[in-house]
């Protein structure tokens, strides 16, 4: 679906993958041509009228009321995160007057690579908004196998687990790892679609990745935030770690992404060894990614 705007894009993209079955509804067996629920079927569901739905579907309505979004949500099927998604797209869609976004800034401060520096062995980094490597403890940079090699302004998780050759076989879960990267980014189109930082890299994942624009048109916004990740990496062999995602408050849109391992496992020796090869291999202070030499992204 093209055209219209991002509230009627996720609309159709979720009605599209739902099925009457999931919805609750009864139908008639046989044959549908249309994928997941009608149009006719959700704004039932949603107790407004098709036609009214139609319009919000196709962008020529785009001020619906809290109380439509909270139905349509239900009928929907939406978890929580996704609910407040599609309020976002909602405000979003009723603006009469663009706002010009503003460039985000990528500075570090110092209490933060303090923090990075606090944490070893336990690799570390600090990412922007759209997933841009600002800040690496030694372990941090080394973890991400090969993305050293890439100059600093390139270094960008998305773009490292889409077109880095050695993230199909470093992330056991590329699959997962995969779809959280672009509902993270799907996220961000719904509040901010214009920004530019998000636009070069998403219009750069378009054209490089078959697998990236597959997952882009499915309107998903669900990721993690923690869990336990297992990596086989070329250098320290195979180790699973608990990761914890946290926001950098006051920052534009800055998270902290840390992995750990319980003291005294084989999964900590390997990270005190990851540790160490990153520090050997680092000319000099690691956690200040910005001040090395750069040049521009691709």
């Amino acid at each position: 679906m093209s055209g219209g705007t991002e509230l009627g894009r996720f609309l159709y993209a979720r009605r599209a993958g739902i099925s009457p079955a999931q919805a609750g509804l009864t139908v008639a067996s046989g044959p549908r041509r249309t994928p997941g629920l009608r149009r006719a079927e959700l704004a039932a569901l949603a107790g407004i009228s098709s036609d009214y739905y139609t319009r919000l579907e196709r962008g020529s309505e785009t001020r619906p009321s809290p109380s439509v979004v909270d139905a349509l949500a239900r009928a929907l099927r939406l978890e929580a995160g996704e609910h407040e998604h599609l309020r976002g797209l909602a405000a979003l869609a009723a603006r009469t007057v663009p706002e010009a976004p503003a460039a985000p800034s990528r500075t570090v401060w110092p209490g933060v690579k303090l923090l990075l520096e606090s944490l070893r062995p336990h690799p570390a980094h600090v990412v922007s908004r759209t997933g841009d490597l600002l800040a690496a403890n030694p372990g941090g940079l080394r973890l991400l196998a090969g993305i050293e090699e890439w100059p600093v302004r390139q270094r960008n998780i998305p773009r490292y687990v889409f077109l880095h050759p050695t993230a199909r076989t470093l992330f056991h879960d590329w699959a997962g790892q995969v779809r959280g990267c672009v509902a993270r980014l799907r996220a961000l189109a719904g509040t901010d679609p214009d920004a530019p930082d998000l636009t070069r890299l998403v219009g750069e994942l378009l054209l490089k990745s078959p697998e990236f624009a597959k997952l882009w048109e499915r309107h998903n916004t669900k990721g993690h935030a923690h869990g336990r990740k297992t990596f086989h990496h070329p250098e320290i062999g195979d180790l699973t770690l608990g990761h914890q995602s946290m926001a950098l408050e006051g920052t534009p849109g800055h998270r902290l992404i840390t992995y750990t391992a319980q003291p005294g496992t084989a999964d900590y020796d390997a990270l005190v060894l990851l540790d160490l090869l990153g520090t050997r291999s680092a000319p000099r202070e690691p956690s200040s990614l910005e001040d090395e030499t750069t040049s521009s992204s691709p």
